[in-house]
C-alpha cells in the first residue's frame, strides 16, 4: 500500500466514516475510560494508604513515648520520696539517692541504653568526647583517666559519648 492509500484509510477510520472504523474508535474509548477510571481508583487507594500510614507512625510514636515516660514514673515516685524524707539521717538520704540512681540506670539499660564503664580504657573518638589532655606518669598516653560525664548506650546505638580527660605522653 503506497502512502496516499494508507492517509485516507486512515483518516476514515479516524473520522468514524467506517462502520469498522466506528467501532474501533468507541472501542478505544472504552478501554480509555476504564484505564482512567483504574488510575484514579489507584491514585485514591495510594493516597488513603498514605494517610493511614502517617496515623499508624504518629500513634505509634505516642505510644512509644507513653511507655518511655511510664518507665521513668517509679524513678520519679523514688526521688519525691527521697524529697519528702530530706529531713531525716543524710546517711539514709543518700542511700536513698544511690538507690534511686541505680533505678535509673536499670531503666536506661533495659531501654538500651547502658552506662558505658569507658575508665582506663583507650580513647576512642567514636565513643568519647576529650575534655582534656594530661600529662601522666602512671597512665599509657590515649587512656582515659578521668570520666567528667558519663556515656551511655552500646557502640551500635549510642545514646551520649563519655565526656573523658585522657593521658598524654611526656
Amino acid at each position: 500500500m503506497t502512502e496516499q492509500e494508507r492517509e485516507p484509510a486512515a483518516t476514515g477510520a479516524a473520522d468514524g466514516a467506517t462502520p469498522e472504523g466506528r467501532d474501533e474508535t468507541a472501542e478505544l474509548r472504552a478501554q480509555l475510560a476504564q484505564s482512567d477510571e483504574r488510575y484514579r481508583r489507584a491514585v485514591a487507594d495510594y493516597d488513603n494508604l498514605r494517610k493511614r500510614l502517617a496515623r499508624d507512625v504518629h500513634r505509634e510514636r505516642e505510644e512509644e513515648r507513653a511507655r518511655v515516660a511510664a518507665r521513668w514514673l517509679p524513678v520519679l515516685d523514688n526521688v519525691e520520696l527521697a524529697l519528702q524524707h530530706a529531713t531525716a539521717d543524710p546517711a539514709s538520704i543518700i542511700a536513698g539517692l544511690e538507690a534511686v540512681r541505680q533505678q535509673a540506670l536499670t531503666v536506661l539499660a533495659d531501654l538500651g541504653y547502658p552506662l558505658r564503664d569507658d575508665l582506663n580504657e583507650p580513647f576512642d573518638p567514636s565513643r568519647h568526647e576529650a575534655v582534656a589532655v594530661l600529662p601522666a606518669t602512671d597512665a599509657v598516653p590515649g587512656t582515659i583517666m578521668q570520666v567528667v560525664r558519663p556515656g551511655y548506650g552500646t557502640d551500635e546505638r549510642p545514646l551520649r559519648p563519655a565526656a573523658v580527660v585522657v593521658a598524654k605522653g611526656s
